[in-house]
């Protein structure tokens, strides 16, 4: 029996490895640069550095979670096959029809991106399925045979989604056709909606269900050959590829439905942090994971991370469980350049893994953030742990904004590194803010490559006084791999006036729920590694003629709750309505949309048996930091491995680790608390 689990995230500048030994808790982590020409080839060869380095035999390996950005990036770079659709006839424009949302609201020439799936690749069919369920139009053989034959000339399609009227509530027309396609076509991946997403709003259902037809033929080759290689090496190991929603699915299910990982990395980092934080004993957290592209944040309340049900990405709406996540483009990679006003920019390009920051010394010599901070003395040269930086090299690069804004390089490099921490405070304002919460009853986490560097900064800026800095910031998004639990979502519309019978809805519980148990059953029995299976069920509430509707959940179990009674049920979505609208009306009627199920399998977890040095805490080097009140000040650079708990210290000072820096600015002290993570407050005064 295996008793390693092994976390792997791919980012965009480096790829991230956590192992955990199941009967010790030992903990060992790994960091390599990323390959974006195939994300496989930095995990197999990461993976063999990591078993080398903490002698894991490939049988030892019990389960192996992954965080894959393959998807995201196929979508920002259109990076897919050619795409048909076949829907029901007179709804061929549906795509391009959309909201009718424009991309910017202000801006009159800006478009929004282009369909996946071109206009002449949209097949229509005669068939209507009514708004009860009912065939109105029944669906013909010579009408599926049509659609065949007028397929057969597109030979340079590869994947085909079939997108039909009501078939949420009756998909028996698209269950006919996708059979008969695969049928003809053996190579065809064919996606129906209703398995993507059987929920009504047909913009919705057919946009999420063409974006997994997109992604299909990539995801499924790249989840074919990181399984294929994965098995030689760890021919035991159970693969789990890590969804939107914050839970691990099998492979065989992301390759079905990859549209399910658009936002599998930044979710594995708002689970880990959940679970660090609540080893600290902090359950309120706003999460600000910086990377070397992005930046990601998340709101988390009472250790239970945020979900929402829909998410524009690259512009293409996707209507599916996720983890409530803004992100934005600023991360150690991000390029400062100078716009068409003559006023300093950073972001949303980036210098990436390839060729990188020019302080990298891979052939980049466009001006980062990374540089800036590398001029600042927040990176110097000493610290990088296998990762040279090239001070020379960051200097001449920040020259280009220097000089063009009559500056010094540090006046530049703090504009540059202030820039970044507005645009990473107003993700923040937009899960918070915007939705009613103030982030300063909150607890910054900061973690990613980048994310110690930073926190004070963002801090600053929303007036937040305590930060929390993980144990492995840079990896944690691998260690929330680690911790995930296997899960699967199940939804079913069944609209229902709350005031009405609810036997429909207490039909359709008890129907999502056998699904449920059924999968629940098929993922095996192994004590060893399972500590519970659970289903929780949660109803879409609104106000009867509201467009949208709000999530209310009502309960967790072995088994799915039984309905609870009605004016308990509105009391709760009056609740939630006076969470994110700031009103409610007791006396509006209120209706059931939606009917979902989350079934949950929990694998055991061992806590971290982290490292506890002993002494005091004693500084390593002294470095010159800029800081803009007063210049360059020496300041001590303590190594992290080095501090106990208990471990108290003044800013400024700057604290490194293999994976992050990172700095205690004049007005803060940082300490470290007994689950080894340290907490960082602003001075009083």
């Amino acid at each position: 029996m295996g008793d390693w689990v092994i976390g792997v995230d791919v980012g965009g500048t480096f790829t991230d490895f956590s192992a955990r030994q199941l009967s010790t808790g030992l903990s060992v982590l790994h960091k390599r640069p990323s390959t974006p020409h195939d994300p496989s080839e930095a995990i197999l060869n990461g993976l063999r550095e990591l078993q080398e380095k903490a002698e894991i035999a490939g049988d030892d390996i019990a389960r192996f979670a992954h965080g894959t950005t393959v998807a995201t990036n196929a979508l920002l770079q259109r990076k897919g096959p050619k795409t048909g659709l076949v829907t029901t006839r007179g709804f061929r424009d549906l795509l391009e029809i959309g909201r009718q949302v424009r991309p910017a609201i202000y801006d009159l020439q800006t478009d929004a991106p282009p369909p996946l799936v071109d206009r002449e690749h949209r097949l229509e069919i005669s068939e209507r399925i009514g708004p009860k369920g009912e065939a109105i139009i029944e669906l013909t053989d010579a009408e599926i045979d049509a659609i065949i034959a007028e397929l057969g000339p597109m030979t340079d399609v590869e994947s085909l989604a079939v997108c039909l009227i009501f078939s949420f509530l009756n998909p028996a027309h698209e269950e006919r056709i996708a059979a008969a396609l695969r049928n003809a076509y053996p190579d065809l991946c064919v996606s129906i909606s209703s398995e993507v997403h059987p929920e009504f709003r047909e913009y919705e259902r057919f946009s999420t269900t063409v974006i997994n037809a997109f992604l299909q033929p990539e995801v499924g080759r790249y989840m074919d050959r990181l399984s294929s290689a994965i098995q030689k090496v760890a021919p035991k190991a159970a693969l789990g590829i890590f969804q939107s929603a914050g839970g691990l699915m099998s492979i065989e299910q992301a390759s079905r439905f990859p549209v399910r990982t658009a936002l599998s990395g930044p979710a594995a980092g708002a689970v880990g942090a959940a679970a660090a934080a609540g080893m600290s004993g902090i359950g309120n957290i706003i999460t600000l994971d910086i990377g070397g592209t992005s930046t990601d944040v998340a709101l988390i309340q009472d250790g239970k991370v945020g979900t929402s049900n829909l998410r524009d990405i690259a512009g293409f709406r996707i209507r599916l469980p996720t983890v409530d996540i803004h992100t934005v483009g600023a991360g150690g990679g991000s390029i400062a350049h100078l716009g068409a006003d003559g006023l300093l920019k950073v972001g949303p390009m980036s210098a990436g893994a390839v060729p990188g920051p020019a302080c990298y010394a891979r052939g980049g010599d466009k001006p980062t953030v990374s540089d800036a901070n590398v001029v600042l003395g927040r990176l110097p040269a000493r610290l990088a742990n296998g990762f040279p930086i090239d001070s020379d090299l960051a200097r001449t690069a920040i020259e280009e904004i220097s000089r063009p804004l009559d500056l010094s390089l540090e006046m530049a490099a703090h504009g540059i590194v202030s820039i970044a921490a507005s645009n990473m405070a107003r993700a923040i304002r937009a899960v918070t803010i915007e939705k009613g919460q103030d982030p300063r009853g909150f607890t910054l986490m900061c973690f990613g490559g980048a994310g110690g560097l930073h926190a004070a900064d963002v801090a600053d800026i929303l007036a937040m006084r305590r930060i929390l800095v993980p144990r492995a910031p840079g990896i944690l998004c691998a260690e929330g791999l680690i911790v995930a639990d296997l899960q699967e979502n199940y939804v079913t519309t069944c609209r229902c006036p709350l005031d009405d019978d609810l036997t429909i809805i207490a039909e359709a519980v008890s129907r999502l729920s056998k699904q449920a148990e059924e999968w629940l059953a098929a993922q095996g029995d192994d004590s060893a590694f399972i500590i519970s299976r659970n289903q929780t069920v949660i109803l879409d509430l609104r106000y009867i003629g509201q467009n949208y509707e709000l999530p209310v959940e009502i309960g967790t179990g072995r088994h799915a709750t039984g309905l609870p009674p009605v004016e308990p049920l509105k009391q709760a979505f009056f609740r939630q309505h006076e969470a994110a609208y700031g009103h409610h009306d007791p006396d509006a009627g209120v209706e059931i949309v939606n009917v979902r199920i989350r079934a949950t399998m929990e694998f055991a977890k061992q806590a971290v048996d982290a490292a506890r040095p002993s002494g005091k805490a004693q500084p390593a080097a002294t470095e010159q930091i800029w800081f803009e009140r007063t210049g360059f000040v020496p300041t001590p650079v303590y190594d992290r491995d080095g501090l106990a708990e208990g471990a108290r210290i003044s800013g400024p000072a700057l604290i490194t680790q293999f994976d992050t820096t990172t700095l205690v600015p004049p007005d803060w002290t940082i300490s470290v608390d007994a689950a080894m993570n340290m907490i960082m407050e602003r001075n009083d005064g």
